[in-house]
């Protein structure tokens, strides 16, 4: 079988590596970019079923643009890869309305209008499998990155939900939360404008973290995960909604999962007092 993908962000990094894992596998690939001339390397892999194409997140008629081009070209499309992203960085005090809003713009609607774009042609297929490329971020909080956290966090509640409404049409979805790997990420973060003196010790780890993280011998190659992605798309039957990749990102969510168990444990010691001598009341099912 020849899956048809559309993959965003593949002028560099995880995209490109995933990109390069899906030409050779055989299948066809509109590779996305900024600048399409950025993407000459990959369409030469196989001429003819690596399209490159020019996308802007921002800018709803190039979206629009792509998933026209995409089926067109292709026939439709059976997987969608929302990887393209940037980095802000900077304490919430220090990030602007602007700076936020834009990291939202790239984060968040983006990728929604890609999904909002490409499922009617998966519904008409009858099947597609969309995967949102997310990160430990999208789990758990770092000093400093504020604005990209909250956008992770979006991401990953956006496509829960849609993992439920699409299920029954035959569509998948997948989160996939890379740890480290050594890509551009860290030396492309952008600084907020403001910078205030009050919260270099609580952020200035993670600032030297992510940008050391291309130059660290420990961390994961973006050719693994393609690999990696690559298993997931392909495998039979149903796969888990969230999927970590590398072992530090699992290393780094058994401590979030313990941190979680305690903080309810804490919150239901302080919160849920039962009177004397009587029973617990039995809690009603949570609201959806």
């Amino acid at each position: 079988m020849v899956r048809r993908w559309l993959i965003t962000g593949c002028s560099s990094g995880l995209g490109k590596a995933l990109a390069a894992a899906v030409a050779r596998s055989g299948d066809d690939v509109v590779v996305t970019a900024r600048r399409s001339t950025d993407l000459d390397r990959l369409a030469a892999l196989r001429p003819g079923r690596v399209f490159p194409v020019s996308l802007e997140l921002r800018d709803p008629a190039r979206c629009e643009d792509a998933v026209r081009t995409a089926a067109e070209r292709m026939g439709g499309i059976d997987v969608l890869v929302n990887n393209a992203g940037a980095g802000l960085f900077g304490a919430a005090e220090e990030v602007s309305d602007a700076e936020v809003r834009d990291q939202l713009e790239t984060l968040v609607v983006g990728p929604w209008r890609l999904v909002r774009l490409v499922l009617p042609l998966m519904r008409a297929q009858g099947h597609g499998h969309i995967v949102n490329v997310s990160s430990l971020a999208g789990r758990m909080a770092f000093p400093g990155l504020s604005a990209y956290v909250a956008g992770k966090y979006a991401l990953e509640g956006m496509s829960q939900a849609l993992a439920a409404e699409v299920a029954p049409l035959g569509i998948r979805v997948t989160v996939v939360e890379p740890g480290g790997f050594a890509t551009r990420y860290g030396t492309a973060l952008t600084e907020s404008a403001s910078r205030l003196p009050a919260y270099a010790v609580s952020t200035a780890a993670t600032l030297d973290g992510v940008r050391g993280m291309a130059d660290d011998a420990a961390t994961g190659r973006p050719e693994d995960f393609a690999a990696q992605v690559l298993a997931v798309v392909t495998a039979d039957g149903p796969t888990p909604l969230r999927i970590p990749i590398g072992e530090d990102a699992y290393a780094y969510l058994d401590m979030v999962e313990q941190a979680s168990r305690e903080e309810l444990a804490a919150a239901r010691a302080l919160t849920v007092r039962p009177a004397s001598g009587l029973p617990s009341a039995t809690l009603p099912s949570p609201a959806v």
